[in-house]
This record gives C-alpha cells, structure tokens and sequence, in this order.
C-alpha cells in the first residue's frame, strides 16, 4: 500500500500525524540551537516557537482535504470557512471567555489572594487571532466532521480537546505568565489541559449548530486572547496552575449545560456542518 493509500484509508490518523510531526519538528528547530548548546531555552524563544507551531494544522487540513476529497473537498472547507452570515445570537459564545476569565480571578482576588487581580495586557490580542485563525482551519476544518462520524460528537470533541492540549505540550512551559513553572509544570499542564478540553467541547458545539469554521476561529481567538490579555501578572507557576484549573472547572459547567440537549436535539438540515443528523442544539 503506498504512502497516498494510507492517508486516504486513515484520514483521521494522518491528519494528527502530519500536524504534530510539522508542528514539533518546527518547534524542536526553534529550540535546538540551545539545546545543543546545552542551554535553557529563553522565554521569548519558546514564545516564538508557537507561531511555527500554528502552520501543523492549517497545512495537513489543506493538503489532506485536497489529496482525499479533491478540489470539491477543498471548495467545501474554504465555504465553511467564508461562513460568517450568521443569526446573532451564535456570536453571543464569543463573550465565553471574556466573561468567564475576569469572573474567576475577581473571585479569587477576593476570596485567596490579591495576587489574582486580572491583568489587562491589550496586545494579547496579536497572540490570539493568528492561534484562532490558522488553527481551526485544522481543528474544526479537517478533523472534528471526520471524527463525528465515527464517534459520538460530544466524545469526538472530547479525545480533540485532550489531542490539541497535547499538542501545545512543546511550548507548554512557555504559556502564561508565571513561566517556567518549574516543579509545578505537570501541575500547570494538567489545569490547562482541564480548561482547553471544556472550551474545545464549546468550540465544538458552536461549529456543530452553525456549520461555520469563521465562528469557531473566531472564539478559539476569543479565548486565546482573553487568558492573554487578563492573566494576572504577579502569580507564582501554583497560583497559576491554581486559577486555570478554576477556570476549567467553570469551562466544564458551561460544557454541563450544552451537554443536556446535545444528544437529545438535533442540528437543522443544511447547515453544512457535514455531521450526523443528531449533533447537538438545535438552532
């Protein structure tokens, strides 16, 4: 069976092997002049690490969608992707982390320590918007309608949201702002990994009611942006690790609430979402 074969059998299987081998080889180049050199990686270079990352999904959805489904495949990803009319209320989800971030720190600012105060770091917009754009072009683009048809969708966004959390493993300790975490690296990632999940199942019901790549980049930005911009600036690597696992645990109360219809109702016909009829919410 040659190497084309394989990728169009197991669609699902190469497209996360294609995006973590280009994703971490880019990353592994950026970090190996130190680590030859048998030095620590400086922050700013495992920042810049992240956006040679981005290129792993974007670029394994485009050549697969192309290799496996043709030029009509393509024109299929590029139309969910152009789907911006929307009824407003879809929009709404947007506010998710927005919302949700400054309400965990203000509590825990009130009730732990003053330590949590909310940053308010506006530029970390630029970090959100190319994560949100190039990556759901991946994510939502490529491999969520693939797994839904062989799994149920709130499992499919579930085993995605854990893949996408392992997939930042490489510049993990260069997330946040308390970095590196040091002794509390595995305490950090397993918080993130906890919120990352919950806001990946969001993200997936958004895009399973709407059909619309363009709106679930548009919230993973959101909330790429918001723990950016609102992170608090002064938290050690445990207060850090602390606050997104409260983050997560609200993230996955919000994920209870949409998980109460999403098995039950369906999605309306047309919408483009090439899922199964029982999906989620129905508009």
């Amino acid at each position: 069976m040659s190497a084309v074969e394989v990728l169009k059998r197991y669609p699902i299987l190469s497209f996360f092997l294609l995006t973590f081998s280009i994703s971490w080889l880019g990353a592994l180049c950026g970090a190996a002049p130190y680590l030859l050199r048998h030095q620590t990686v400086p922050k700013m270079a495992g920042i810049l690490m992240f956006p040679v990352m981005l290129l792993g999904p974007s670029l394994s959805a485009i050549a697969l969608t192309r290799l496996v489904s043709g030029s009509a495949g393509l024109g299929d990803l590029f139309s969910r992707l152009c789907r911006v009319r929307l009824p407003a209320r879809w929009y709404l989800a947007l506010l998710i982390p927005p919302l949700a971030i400054p309400a965990v720190l203000f509590c825990l600012q009130t009730f732990a320590s003053p330590v949590f105060a909310p940053g308010m770091f506006l530029p970390g917009i630029l970090f959100g918007c190319p994560a949100g754009l190039l990556e759901e072009i991946g994510w939502m683009g490529c491999a969520f309608p693939r797994m839904s048809r062989a799994w149920s969708p709130l499992f499919a966004s579930i085993v995605l949201g854990l893949l996408w959390s392992l997939w930042h493993l490489p510049v993990s300790d260069y997330l946040g702002t308390a970095t590196p975490h040091g002794a509390y690296r595995l305490h950090y990632f397993l918080a993130f990994t906890c919120a990352m999940t919950a806001m990946r199942v969001v993200i997936a019901w958004l895009y399973a009611n709407t059909g619309s790549v363009f709106v679930s980049q548009l919230l993973h930005a959101s909330s790429t942006s918001a723990r950016v911009i609102f992170s608090p600036p002064r938290v050690t690597a445990g207060q850090e690790a602390l606050w997104y696992f409260v983050y997560g645990a609200l993230l996955r109360l919000v994920v209870a609430i949409l998980g109460v219809g999403w098995g039950r109702n369906r999605v309306r016909r047309g919408s483009g979402a090439e899922l199964p009829d029982t999906l989620g919410v129905a508009p």
